[in-house]
């Protein structure tokens, strides 16, 4: 048998004859790093064939597939990036799940950054909507309002949730999300806030996968949990020792076109003037950290 010596050799890419579509740049490199770590966390497992672990090869086969290292970087790019993003990462995430191995901190990180798109409107005045997920323009018009994700062009960073609108009056505080068309959400969105300056009991957040970044390593003292499959709602409090205990609440939450959330100022026990810092909501899947928003400055409230 003749062997071909390498150096004759060309590449077959029909885009320019190279490769540099598909390896290079930053965001691609790491996704090549990424691939190979879980093909050698699998490789360590020689019990883990096709027959008896078929999942994982799956995985395998479909995190290997050539676009996800087209479409990184801002060569190529569409209004889904940061979907694409975690699909890629999600493959990923299931072959060291299915071989019962921790799962890297990075894999719940972009692998491409994106830029901020973030656009914030004020707080005009109170604002008492009503609540039926119908997300009612008129109800809104004088609220605070961060646009998050958009489709105004390629370079535009997609994410689930588009827009947020928040605001108050003198029983409740609330919240709008507008979430992306078409997307399949994960179950469950969280808001956690502490009160800057109130000297109280405060707690990390508690979801499992979640990035030693700030501010998702922050402590806070309220936790309010929405299950977006049965639009059900809880109330926790920090108490001593980093736990959590369940309140009693009376907020309502509507999830239609849009979810919005009405909590009751007096469901929070805290006295008026408090400042309720750096609210974070988070995405989560199953107690699983997804993804958090907004990512450019964190959104303040003031209890009337």
């Amino acid at each position: 048998m003749s062997s071909i010596p390498g150096e004759t050799l060309h590449s077959g890419s029909w885009v320019d004859g190279n490769f540099s579509t598909w390896i290079g740049s930053k965001s691609k490199n790491l996704a090549w790093d990424l691939l190979r770590e879980a093909r050698e966390i699998l490789a360590n497992h020689p019990e883990a064939t096709e027959e008896n672990n078929p999942e994982v090869w799956e995985s395998l086969y479909a995190a290997e597939g050539s676009d996800w290292f087209w479409w990184f970087d801002r060569d190529n790019s569409s209004s889904h990036d940061s979907i694409f993003d975690q699909l890629f990462r999600d493959h990923l995430i299931a072959i060291y799940r299915g071989l019962k191995e921790p799962v890297p901190p990075r894999l719940h990180q972009p692998v491409q950054e994106r830029e901020r798109t973030e656009e914030c409107v004020t707080l005009e005045s109170f604002i008492s909507p009503g609540l039926d997920g119908r997300g009612r323009e008129e109800d809104w018009q004088k609220a605070g309002r961060i646009e998050i994700g958009g489709s105004r062009g390629t370079m535009q960073r997609s994410s689930l949730v588009q827009r947020v609108h928040y605001g108050w009056d003198q029983l409740h505080f609330y919240f709008r999300f507008d979430f992306q068309g078409g997307v399949q959400l994960p179950g469950e969105l969280h808001l956690l806030w502490y009160y800057r300056d109130i000297t109280m009991y405060n707690s990390p957040v508690p979801l499992t996968n979640l990035p030693d970044m700030a501010p998702l390593n922050y402590l806070f003292h309220h936790h309010l949990r929405i299950n977006l499959l049965n639009s059900s709602i809880g109330l926790a409090e920090a108490v001593g020792d980093n736990t959590w205990e369940s309140r009693v609440t009376k907020a309502v939450v509507a999830f239609h076109r849009c979810l919005e959330i009405g909590v009751p100022w007096s469901d929070l026990q805290v006295q008026p003037g408090y400042p309720l810092e750096l609210i974070i909501v988070i995405l989560a899947r199953d107690g699983h950290f997804h993804s958090y928003f907004p990512e450019k400055g964190l959104i303040s409230l003031q209890v009337p």
